[in-house]
């Protein structure tokens, strides 16, 4: 498994749903949605961040989102890192945009570098062994605490963060419970479920 085509999101007025994404991110087919099943409260486990080239280009997403309806969680500042913000969508997914530059070198875009799903999970080295065993690739690792798959070409790309560390990142608690309300699509593997519950789907 080498690649994920498509990340699914679960809403309750999925039309509502696809109008916001195609304001706020316009990711086409890298993102899709359907009817919710199964309910859920608090944090999902998963956060959706989009890598892009300039501060500007951050506000320019974040205030698309909010102005389709998003609500703020945590406004657009500087860090040691660069510079980005979080929002969540009506549907109750949360988006981070974000990038390393902490100055403007051009106006701003609706281009994405890197599309990226973080995943929150339990166990850190468990849950990427259990990847490798599906066929991925770890681009980066740092012990426990955050792993990155290695996905040349691929719409989508794959990551690991602890459940606590990802909530505080998105600046949410971290409790939460029922389902995930996510799926992703992809690879050759067949459909499975990994360690903390994410379903993984084939393509149609």
């Amino acid at each position: 498994m080498t690649s994920i085509e498509s990340v699914v999101l679960e809403a309750e007025d999925p039309a509502a749903a696809e109008e916001f994404y195609a304001a706020a991110f316009g990711l086409g087919g890298r993102l899709r949605v359907r009817p919710a099943e199964g309910e859920t409260s608090g944090f999902r486990g998963f956060t959706l961040s989009l890598t892009v080239a300039r501060p500007a280009t951050v506000d320019g997403f974040l205030q698309a989102a909010l102005d389709a309806g998003a609500t703020a969680v945590k406004a657009a500042a500087k860090s040691f890192w660069g510079y980005g913000g979080v929002v969540r969508a009506p549907d109750g997914a949360l988006w981070k945009v974000a990038t390393s530059e902490k100055k403007d070198k051009g106006p701003a875009t609706r281009e994405v570098d890197r599309f990226v799903l973080l995943l929150g999970v339990a166990d850190v080295k468990a849950t990427k062994e259990f990847y490798v065993g599906q066929g991925l690739t770890v681009g980066k690792s740092f012990g426990r605490k955050y792993v990155e798959f290695a996905a040349p070409g691929s719409p989508v790309q794959l990551a690991l963060y602890g459940r606590a560390a990802l909530a505080k990142d998105a600046g949410v608690p971290p409790d939460g419970s029922g389902s995930h309300r996510m799926a992703v699509v992809g690879g050759d593997r067949g459909a499975f479920t990994d360690p903390d519950g994410f379903a993984w789907e084939q393509p149609a």
